[in-house]
């Protein structure tokens, strides 16, 4: 059985087309089931007990983090998604707070650097918004900042990174290294020796919302400090055991191990390898149709095609069409997701490894419709 028709059986039938695992993919029965039981479990035997007796399914998550990121287990904490493990990163930086991030960074992002004091500059990057690793190098021997924040794929463009290459650079300057891996983790090779990673559970790996990871090595943990609970505070408690709140959601937790080993049983080379041929064929679908251009090269090996309206069209109010008429779920990114780069909203579609070109041959048709 192929990759796609294992993916279509594992899950609830779709109630139209999701071109949508940039935001949000569908879940597996594998995934909601195991959700469910634990809040049965809690139910039980009481929420504490049930979250005791789900460590060995949470700590093999961990091992799976580790496998695809490089680092070790005990370097992974759980999260509640990508913002947050930035905020518990930057909040506990003891040095410096200068950063250096791509012009298209995430909004996000820059409110959580501003919001802890960072002040930001620009990696060089080339007209497709790819950093340009000698400049890059060139700039960090010169002057260099205490962090480079890179994120290894952009939410509003599917262009990849050159990730590998910016972890030797960085390393070659002795400059600490956190990846944003929102986009990039099970989608591309993220196991590249950076110095921390985070992600989000509920984008390529098709896990539950409200939950992700931050892993950092322990060299880096070591020029943190512990906020909460104080750091003058004399309790056995280190920087990485701190950012895993008690009171969290421990279901949502045991949803993700569970995506975690699906994704890692269906082999993650093969779900790379077939997220870019779904990316290409998006994009020769796609090429041409009046009113629209395809941002990205048609072979960038991912599966986010982004388009942008050439003739006036309102990606938010396609978007919201698309659904109401004809039940097809897409992104619209407005400039608030890229507000340094962004000069118009663009109407974006990711397709996961189920996605058949049929399916984008009937996306391609209904946004001619639209048009």
């Amino acid at each position: 059985m192929n990759l796609a028709q294992q993916w279509v059986d594992a899950r609830p039938k779709v109630a139209g087309l999701h071109l949508d695992s940039g935001a949000c993919s569908r879940q597996s029965l594998a995934v909601i089931d195991a959700v469910a039981a634990h809040a049965r479990h809690e139910a039980e035997v009481g929420g504490y007990v049930a979250a005791e007796a789900a460590a060995p399914v949470l700590e093999a998550g961990r091992g799976a983090i580790a496998a695809l990121t490089g680092l070790a287990a005990s370097d992974v904490v759980y999260t509640s998604g990508s913002n947050h493990s930035l905020d518990l990163l930057l909040g506990s930086w003891q040095g410096e707070r200068t950063l250096a991030c791509v012009p298209g960074e995430f909004g996000p992002n820059l409110a959580v650097m501003a919001a802890n004091g960072f002040q930001v500059r620009a990696l060089p990057v080339d007209g497709n918004g790819r950093v340009v690793v000698d400049e890059a190098a060139r700039m960090l021997a010169t002057d260099p900042p205490a962090l480079v924040h890179f994120t290894a794929l952009a939410s509003h463009r599917g262009v990849a990174q050159p990730l590998a290459a910016m972890v030797a650079v960085c390393r070659e300057a002795g400059v600490p290294i956190v990846v944003d891996a929102a986009q990039a983790f099970g989608h591309l090779d993220c196991n590249v020796g950076a110095d921390a990673i985070y992600s989000s559970s509920r984008k390529w790996l098709a896990g539950p919302r409200g939950v992700g990871f931050l892993a950092v090595r322990p060299e880096l943990v070591a020029r943190l400090q512990r906020r909460l609970p104080p750091a003058v505070w004399d309790v056995p408690v280190t920087v990485l055991q701190s950012f895993e709140h008690g009171e969290h959601n421990a279901a949502t937790r045991i949803g993700y191990s569970v995506a975690l080993g699906e994704h890692l049983a269906a082999g993650p080379e093969l779900v790379r390898d077939t997220l870019a041929e779904v990316g290409r064929a998006a994009r020769e679908v796609l090429a041409g149709i009046p009113g629209w251009r395809v941002v990205e090269p048609v072979d960038e090996p991912t599966a986010i095609t982004t388009l942008e309206p050439t003739d006036g069209a309102d990606p938010t109010a396609v978007r919201a069409w698309l659904i109401a008429e004809r039940r097809i779920v897409t992104t619209a990114c407005e400039l608030a997701r890229a507000p340094f780069e962004m000069t118009k909203p663009v109407l974006r579609i990711s397709p996961h490894v189920d996605t058949t070109d049929e399916d984008l041959e009937q996306f391609a048709g209904v946004l001619r419709d639209a048009s």
